[in-house]
């Protein structure tokens, strides 16, 4: 049982990620380290911590929705996979062992930091593919990209592998996810982003929704987290234009690096 001290580590944990996520992503990899530092079994951190992030993501898609616009049928075809994909990665963990799960983490901790480090190249060479000029070449306000026909049907298995590692572990899923997208469907980078988070939100909030009826939710955990993710959130947004998201993103992948190592000489 955690008590008031460790309460008020993981709300600021949480609101240290909420700024991270809102300024760079990764913010997983600060909360969950937290939460199995102040004692909490692994997958019970990971459950708890999917939980306490869900608000943030639904955040996230808000801000996004106008960017949503014409994509019916890609939702449509793509929200169920996210669903069925993070059901089952959020069965799977419910069914791994705690040891087992100790012996995957510093592997995922890793993955999910390489994801981290990979987003701006990627989002670099997705620009080039979707036909991006740079900053200013453009007419103002347009995002000028005519998109190709593209059976969304053709991002549906990938969609799904992806979704099944976001309700697993989470930490990198929306990398993925843009990847997946980038490479099966032709358009703008703005509007693959806002898909994107949609097909995030669904994976995470479907995971959360199985932890929910499961016996390992830390609940007063869960509820300081959501508080100071929501914080934190509203920081960074204040934040942006004063911190480079690329020197916070490195500063997160290294964090990720050490913990990795931690899980690995615990063991």
């Amino acid at each position: 049982m955690l008590d008031a001290l460790h309460l008020a580590l993981a709300g600021l944990a949480a609101v240290a990620a909420g700024v991270v996520n809102a300024l760079a992503g990764g913010g997983t990899l600060i909360t969950f380290p937290t939460l199995t530092a102040l004692g909490v079994p692994a997958v019970s951190a990971n459950v708890t911590n999917t939980i306490a992030l869900c608000p943030g993501y639904l955040g996230g898609s808000y801000a996004q929705a106008k960017d949503l616009r014409g994509q019916k049928r890609r939702m449509w075809i793509l929200v169920p996979a996210a669903i069925a994909g993070g059901l089952a990665g959020g069965a799977l963990l419910l069914h791994t062992g705690e040891k087992t799960f100790r012996e995957i983490v510093p592997f995922l901790i890793l993955l999910a930091s390489g994801l981290l480090a990979a987003q701006d190249p990627l989002r670099r060479w997705l620009g080039r593919r979707a036909g991006a000029r740079p900053p200013g070449a453009q007419p103002a306000g347009a995002d000028r990209h005519e998109p190709r026909p593209a059976s969304p049907a053709t991002a549906i298995a990938p969609v799904a592998v992806g979704a099944v590692y976001g309700g697993y572990f989470g930490a990198g899923l929306g990398v993925i996810l843009l990847s997946v997208l980038g490479l099966a469907l032709d358009d703008s980078l703005t509007r693959l982003n806002a898909l994107k988070q949609t097909l995030s939100l669904a994976a995470n909030v479907t995971a959360a929704v199985l932890f929910v009826f499961s016996a390992h939710v830390v609940w007063p955990a869960a509820v300081v987290m959501a508080v100071g993710a929501l914080i934190g959130g509203s920081l960074g947004g204040r934040l942006a234009g004063q911190v480079s998201p690329r020197v916070l993103r490195w500063v997160v992948v290294g964090i990720g690096v050490a913990v990795a190592i931690a899980f690995w000489v615990k063991k």
